[in-house]
């Protein structure tokens, strides 16, 4: 990566989300170069000095965050494969656009709105695509709908004294994920992971440490990203199954060793997403379902990205591989896994 031409004077930061994984690891980044970090969210975030709590929801909260801000990284989010959609809207939509209007209500310069590639992503193969326009009417899913909404009024506020881009990583993983590598890892464990064609289907995705750094690029090359929808990944499409295969290895699970076909998950998904909203998730488990139409799709079907523009536009390339972030992973579960032995 060459020298940063971008703006390198931003200094006071509001990053929504930041007790997830990928919101922890952006604040976490701009604290190490420098910046202040100020987080919002609806629980403390590690490492905070600087902590808002509240919601998104709570237009108050929202200004309060805000206040004194030279930007903004947006990534809290309902993030779900059920739920009704009023939950949806009332926080990736509505939430949204009361943190849009109260940023520029209180001269914050630039916002990075951290999106999802499933806002362009419609059911159909996606092998080499640039990042495609976000369609709410249709992207599948609630989670993908309201992103795709939000993304759309996030574009649309961009001007000149209010810069705004769009970052959407894609599958992102790492140590410390609940949502992708501990669910894998224990639906291996358990026997309920199966590939779904035979886990041929190639797909991208995107090591933790990568998608911070180019969330934070984003802000820093504003100039040459703002009014773009820019999809990141590793760049290093592999078979979905032998992506499970190594994730399930490094957590010391076996990797999936059964198949079904892509058709029939994507039927049964439909099928139970029924189920859940008519009996209740809380009734039944204290988990995502099993499986849905959504997750069928993106387990059957490639979703891999050019990812030209996105490295010219913010000059960057990711650090870690596919590999050596496999590596770091089954550190972490052996460390963890020492570290229970010894008590």
């Amino acid at each position: 990566m060459s020298e940063n031409t971008g703006d390198n004077n931003v200094k006071n930061v509001l990053v929504t989300g930041a007790s997830g994984l990928l919101g922890g690891a952006v604040a976490a980044l701009l604290r190490a170069q420098g910046h202040r970090v100020r987080t919002f969210q609806r629980r403390p975030s590690p490492g905070a000095t600087d902590d808002v709590l509240g919601s998104l929801t709570d237009p108050a909260a929202v200004r309060r965050a805000v206040s004194g801000m030279d930007a903004v990284i947006h990534l809290a989010a309902k993030v779900s494969f059920t739920g009704s959609w009023h939950d949806f809207v009332a926080t990736n939509i509505t939430g949204t656009t009361t943190l849009l209007q109260a940023a520029q209500n209180a001269g914050v310069r630039d916002f990075v709105f951290v999106s999802s590639p499933s806002v362009a992503h419609f059911g159909t193969a996606i092998s080499g695509a640039g990042a495609g326009v976000a369609n709410p009417d249709l992207a599948h899913g609630n989670y993908a709908r309201s992103k795709a909404a939000a993304e759309l009024a996030a574009l649309a506020a961009d001007r000149a004294d209010f810069r705004v881009t769009a970052i959407r990583p894609h599958v992102v993983w790492g140590p410390g994920d609940t949502q992708l590598v501990e669910r894998v890892i224990q639906r291996a464990k358990d026997s309920r992971l199966p590939l779904l064609d035979g886990g041929a289907a190639l797909i991208d995705t995107t090591y933790i440490d990568n998608a911070a750094s180019a969330i934070v690029r984003g802000l820093e090359r504003m100039n040459q990203a703002h009014g773009r929808a820019l999809v990141v990944t590793n760049g290093e499409p592999r078979p979905v199954g032998e992506l499970m295969a190594g994730i399930c290895v490094a957590g010391g699970a076996k990797a999936p060793a059964f198949s079904v076909p892509g058709w029939l998950a994507r039927g049964a998904g439909s099928v139970i997403e029924r189920i859940w909203a008519a009996v209740g998730a809380a009734h039944l488990v204290n988990d995502e379902p099993p499986m849905t139409k959504f997750l069928a799709e993106q387990l059957s079907t490639a979703h891999w990205f050019d990812q030209r523009e996105t490295r010219e536009v913010l000059d960057w390339v990711p650090a870690v591989s596919l590999d050596e972030g496999l590596e770091r992973l089954a550190a972490h579960y052996g460390a963890a896994s020492m570290k229970s032995n010894s008590n």
